[in-house]
C-alpha cells in the first residue's frame, strides 16, 4: 500500500501523541489521532485515561466541522463497540470523515479486523499499515497480553561495570546515580505491575512505588512468595496501591500477614517456587500489559531460564564491586556456549554518570 510523505508526517505526530499517555492510559493501549484536510492537520488527540474519551473522540472534537471530508490518522484500529465509552468508528462516520489511516490492526478480539470492516461499510476508505512498528512497540504491552495471553516481561537491574549488582553482604545501595534511580521511575510509571521476589523484600525492604509527584498512578506491587515469608511489617504493604503476594497453595498464609491491606494468590507449586508462567497469565487476566521486575538473581535468573524475559533494562555504573558480590541472573553453571542467552541491542544512552542499555533476549539464537 503507498503511504505519501504527508501520510508519513501525520502518522509520526499520531505516535507522538499516543505516547503523552504512556504513565496514564493502562490498561488501555496508548493510542494518538490526527485528523488532515486540504494538506493540513485540523485536529489532534490522544487517549488519556481509561474510562475517557478516546484519541479519535478528542481529535474528532478538537477539528470540529473542518473532520468532513478530511482523514483521521490514528495509531490503532479504531473500536467498532461499546465499552467504557462508545464505538469510534460511528464518531468518525458522523463526524463525515472520507478516509481512515491506521498504523496497526488491533489485536482485541473484539476488534481485530471489525473496526476497519465497519468503517468501509460506511463508504469510509482503510489503509493500515503505517509506521506499523513503531506503533507496535508503543503498545508492546498490550499485544503481549492480547496475543500471547501473558504481560511483557522487563527485567531492570542497576549494576557495575564487572556485572555486580550488589556486594556479598547484600548490599546495593546505591550503585547507580540519582539520575538513573529518577528514570527508572518513569519505567516504573509505564508498567501496570512492578514484581519482586521475596528475598528481595527481606534483604532491602523496598517501597516499590511510583515517586513522581502525589497524582501518580501506583501499578500492581507484586511479591513471588512461594512461602509467605513476606514481613508484616514490609515498607511495601503499608504505601499506596495494591499489592499482590503470590505463593503456594499448599501453604497457609500466616494469620498476621492475611491481616495486612495485601491481597494473596496461591498457585500450584513447582520445583523452585512459584509457577512464572502461571503467576504471568494471571496478572494478564487482570488486564495487566507490562511487568517490570526489579529482583535479585534467584527470580531473574528463573524468569530468563524459562523464556519469558522480553527485555533487559541496564543502568550499568562506572564502578567495579568485585568477583565476590552478587550477579545479575543466577541461571546456574553453562557448559557449552551453545546454551548462553543471547541478546539484541535495543538502545543505549547517558544517564546521569551512567550507561542505561536496553536489550531484547535471542531465545534459542545460536
Amino acid at each position: 500500500m503507498t503511504f505519501t510523505r504527508f501520510d508519513h508526517l501525520c502518522m509520526a505526530e499520531a505516535l507522538q501523541l499516543a505516547a503523552r499517555g504512556m504513565e496514564s492510559c493502562q490498561p488501555n493501549p496508548r493510542v494518538g489521532c490526527v485528523v488532515a484536510a486540504n494538506g493540513e492537520i485540523v485536529g489532534r488527540g490522544w487517549h488519556e485515561q481509561a474510562g475517557q474519551a478516546h484519541a479519535e473522540i478528542q481529535a474528532l472534537a478538537n477539528a470540529g466541522a473542518r473532520a468532513r471530508g478530511g482523514t483521521a490518522y490514528v495509531t490503532l484500529e479504531p473500536c467498532g463497540h461499546h465499552g467504557r465509552t462508545g464505538p469510534c468508528t460511528d464518531a468518525l462516520v458522523q463526524a463525515g470523515v472520507s478516509e481512515v489511516v491506521a498504523a496497526s490492526a488491533d489485536p482485541n478480539p473484539r476488534v481485530d479486523g471489525s473496526g476497519f470492516e465497519q468503517l468501509r461499510t460506511q463508504g469510509v476508505r482503510v489503509r493500515d499499515g503505517l509506521m506499523e512498528e513503531a506503533a507496535r512497540e508503543l503498545n508492546e504491552g498490550f499485544f503481549s497480553r492480547v496475543s500471547r495471553g501473558r504481560p511483557w516481561v522487563r527485567v531492570k537491574l542497576a549494576h557495575s561495570l564487572d556485572g555486580r549488582t550488589a556486594l556479598r553482604n547484600g548490599e546495593s545501595q546505591w550503585i547507580s546515580s540519582p539520575e538513573s534511580r529518577e528514570d527508572v521511575q518513569h519505567w516504573r510509571a509505564r508498567s501496570c505491575a512492578i514484581l519482586t521476589g521475596v528475598d528481595t523484600v527481606l534483604a532491602d525492604d523496598p517501597a516499590l512505588t511510583v515517586r513522581l509527584g502525589e497524582a501518580a498512578r501506583q501499578p500492581l506491587r507484586v511479591i513471588a512468595d512461594s512461602h509467605w515469608r513476606t514481613p508484616p511489617s514490609a515498607k511495601t504493604l503499608a504505601l499506596p496501591g495494591e499489592v499482590l503476594i503470590v505463593g503456594s497453595e499448599d501453604a497457609e498464609v500466616p494469620e498476621a500477614l492475611r491481616a495486612t491491606p495485601a491481597r494473596f494468590l496461591g498457585l500450584p507449586r513447582v520445583a523452585g517456587g512459584v509457577n512464572l508462567l502461571q503467576l504471568l497469565r494471571e496478572l494478564a487476566s487482570r488486564e495487566v500489559n507490562e511487568v517490570q521486575v526489579e529482583a535479585g538473581p534467584t527470580l531473574c535468573g528463573a524468569l530468563m531460564r524459562a523464556g519469558l524475559v522480553d527485555e533487559v533494562l541496564l543502568y550499568q555504573a562506572p564502578s567495579f564491586l568485585g568477583v565476590e558480590a552478587r550477579g545479575m541472573f543466577g541461571m546456574g553453571e553453562l557448559t557449552d556456549m551453545t546454551d548462553r542467552v543471547r541478546l539484541e541491542w535495543l538502545d543505549a544512552c547517558r544517564i546521569g554518570a551512567d550507561l542505561r542499555i536496553r536489550l531484547k533476549p535471542q531465545y534459542g539464537a545460536s
